[in-house]
């Protein structure tokens, strides 16, 4: 199996099975001389963590990070990474394979059972192997070391929408984020879809959801036009998630219901002779450049495949059958897709940084004051 990197500059590769004995990641590119512990990146993987609640997976999976290689205690006693590949590894400890003994030789309907049979001749069918997210486990360790690359940036997600119950976004408040299972930014919210889920988990089905990715810090300048474009890779990224089924920048589906005049994010000039934009329908990207304001992402993510309601389908020999799926899944995968969200995006942001700086030779977040000088209005603030 090929493809397990992403990243030009900033590169990840992931490895590992849901079953196997540890998951890991190496990270190639990452400067050297940032300040990077266990505990900061443990931070966020706690975030992710299975059985945290009803309703999560109760697969019981402490998580723990082991950094391998790529740092060093300077003089000041500091960890630091050396500018050399930074490996990360997470034992696997609550594996149960028996549980999917009944489905070994059947294909779940939803699932990439039958794809990854069909094109590669064997299945691991214990967790599903590379399918599982518990691959994203690695993603947002990773992710933790690429938000130390852009300076001043902050990548936060939310659950916006669980099956068909939105948010009200008159209530959004980041500091509920943390206060719920769910990454709800909208406390009222969180108590429907609390009742919601119930349902859901004690019927043995599953649900989608939609989940908001929003970076602030993000400096004037991050990508290149055509085939390299911003936007164009947080989609790469985000696409490349499990179970993710679409995703938009900005206003993205939205904007095709707005008029030129609605959708267009009017500029002026404001203090301190930097461009002010009246809205961000455009997500913080324009061109495939970022502009400097939030860069906002959402993303879909489909129903788990893995339920406990039967579903017709067939066996490895064509023959009709049904499937049921035993063990510990989650009835809504875009609860712990939240903190996989913000690192896909924190680890294209960071290679796009790097990119930018390659390019121009300017630190893009600094000095881009230069890149404004076009302004008429530049000169006399």
């Amino acid at each position: 199996m090929s493809h397990n990197s992403f990243g030009h500059l900033f590169r990840i590769t992931t490895w590992g099975e849901s079953h196997g004995p540890a998951i890991g990641c190496v990270v190639d590119g990452c400067p050297p001389g940032i300040p990077i512990t266990e505990s900061e990146i443990q931070a966020y993987l706690d975030k992710r963590r299975p059985g945290q609640s009803k309703y999560t997976t109760q697969r019981k999976e402490p998580d723990t990070v082991e950094i391998l290689s790529g740092v060093f205690v300077d003089d000041d006693g500091q960890q630091v990474t050396t500018g050399t590949p930074i490996a990360l590894q997470i034992k696997n400890v609550d594996a149960r394979s028996k549980d999917y003994g009944d489905i070994k030789d059947k294909f779940r309907p939803g699932h990439a059972d039958y794809t990854y049979a069909e094109k590669y001749g064997v299945r691991d069918y214990r967790g599903s192997g590379r399918a599982s997210a518990r691959e994203t486990a690695t993603r947002v360790a990773a992710g933790a070391v690429a938000r130390k690359v852009v300076p001043g940036l902050r990548v936060r997600g939310a659950l916006v929408q669980v099956g068909p119950h939105k948010i009200d976004r008159a209530n959004w408040n980041w500091d509920a984020v943390g206060e719920n299972p769910f990454f709800c930014p909208d406390p009222k919210a969180a108590e429907v879809w609390a009742d919601f889920l119930d349902e859901v988990r004690k019927s043995g089905s599953s649900t989608g959801a939609v989940i908001e990715i929003v970076a602030d810090g993000v400096p004037v300048g991050l990508g290149a036009p055509l085939y390299a474009k911003l936007d164009q890779d947080i989609c790469s990224g985000l696409m490349s998630i499990n179970a993710v089924k679409g995703v938009e920048i900005g206003a993205g589906f939205e904007a095709a219901a707005l008029s030129g005049e609605e959708n267009a994010d009017q500029i002026r000039n404001g203090p301190p002779g930097w461009p002010t934009f009246l809205s961000n329908h455009a997500g913080g990207i324009l061109g495939g450049i970022s502009t400097g304001q939030p860069v906002v992402a959402r993303f879909a993510v489909k129903p788990t495949s893995s339920i406990l309601n039967p579903r017709n389908t067939i066996d490895k020999d064509g023959n009709n059958t049904e499937v049921v799926t035993k063990g510990r899944h989650d009835p809504c995968v875009g609860i712990r897709a939240v903190p996989i969200g913000e690192a896909m995006v924190a680890i294209v942001l960071a290679d796009h940084y790097l990119r930018h700086r390659g390019q121009t030779g300017q630190d893009a977040a600094q000095d881009i004051d230069a890149n404004l000088d076009w302004l008429p209005t530049k000169s006399s603030s």
